[in-house]
């Protein structure tokens, strides 16, 4: 990575809101999972580990930012969707399985979305100063 490259990351970190912060969190273990796939239809173990590492810390970053109290049910359910990621990606590193990152993979980009179309929706009441009652 050149050194503009890596500063121009870090500095969009920095400046990056809460909502920027969890969209990039769930593009890098989305990345992070789709690699740990491809190591393991390769056969390269040592990247497998690697990549299922990254996914697991940003899982894990993920349930720690969870606010059980405020989040109420909601909060709960995403944690235990984390622990499915947690738990699936373990498998497949055990196992040197590609199918349980499937499935982990499948919960991410769900969440993902689900994460991308709130923050959307968001953005656009605050715009309007109005909202939307379904």
């Amino acid at each position: 990575m050149s050194y503009g490259l890596g500063a121009y990351k870090k500095a969009s970190i920095h400046t990056a809101s809460k909502e920027q912060i969890l969209i990039m969190l769930y593009q890098a273990a989305i990345k992070n999972c789709k690699k740990a796939i491809e190591a393991i239809g390769k056969k390269d173990i040592a990247k497998k580990g690697e990549y299922i590492g990254k996914l697991q810390d940003i899982v894990v970053e993920l349930n720690n930012s969870l606010d059980l109290e405020v989040g109420g049910e909601v909060a709960n359910e995403l944690s235990a969707l984390y622990d499915f990621i947690l738990f699936s990606s373990t498998q497949a590193n055990i196992k040197i399985d590609a199918e349980p990152l499937k499935g982990c993979l499948e919960v991410l980009t769900t969440l993902y979305s689900g994460w991308a179309e709130a923050i959307k929706s968001l953005r656009k009441e605050a715009e309007t100063g109005t909202t939307d009652a379904k």
